[in-house]
């Protein structure tokens, strides 16, 4: 299990999908894309869909996903987005009262108890208090990582466009 913190954004692509008896169908689908901006989000979802969809397909909205951390799983079962909603326990010093302050990350499963399983995996590596308040599947059907492709290897690089210019690699 790995996870991700940056800004998220949730796009939905509306395009002509052939469905299994061989049909056109118009279909809207949600991707979530890793960017800086709303103009590097649309950016960032045209060119990751262009390489799955043949013919023209548009971009229908674009908003700043609720969640900062995305956990990803290594499954091959995993095939649903969960949409988590994780409730930090702290006390208060001078009150000496339970303080609850609530946090949403975005996970990678295959199913509901999974998906449970993965946030108590990575969050019972802390010493934090937490409780899930809820999981909800998401119509989400990708996350895409703002990613740099070497050869046969990807990796992240958050590095700026400078530093790679610098370093006499190619930026992307």
């Amino acid at each position: 299990m790995r996870s991700r913190t940056t800004t998220w954004f949730e796009c939905k692509i509306r395009y002509e999908k052939t469905m299994e008896d061989g049909t056109q169908k118009k279909v809207t689908e949600q991707y979530t894309v890793d960017a800086l901006s709303f103009t590097e989000a649309e950016a960032s979802i045209i060119e990751e869909m262009s390489a799955y969809i043949s013919g023209e397909f548009e971009v229908r909205d674009i908003k700043k996903a609720a969640y900062g951390e995305v956990f990803f799983s290594d499954s091959p079962s995993a095939d649903r987005w969960y949409k988590t909603k994780l409730q930090f326990i702290t006390i208060d010093d001078k009150t000496e009262k339970e303080k609850r302050s609530t946090v949403n990350y975005l996970v990678h499963a295959g199913s509901l108890p999974e998906a449970v399983k993965s946030i108590d995996e990575v969050m019972g590596g802390t010493m934090i208090d937490y409780v899930i308040a809820s999981v909800a599947e998401t119509q989400i059907m990708d996350v895409f990582e703002h990613n740099k492709t070497l050869g046969n290897k990807t990796e992240v690089d958050d590095r700026p466009e400078y530093e790679q210019e610098a370093s006499g690699e190619e930026a992307k």
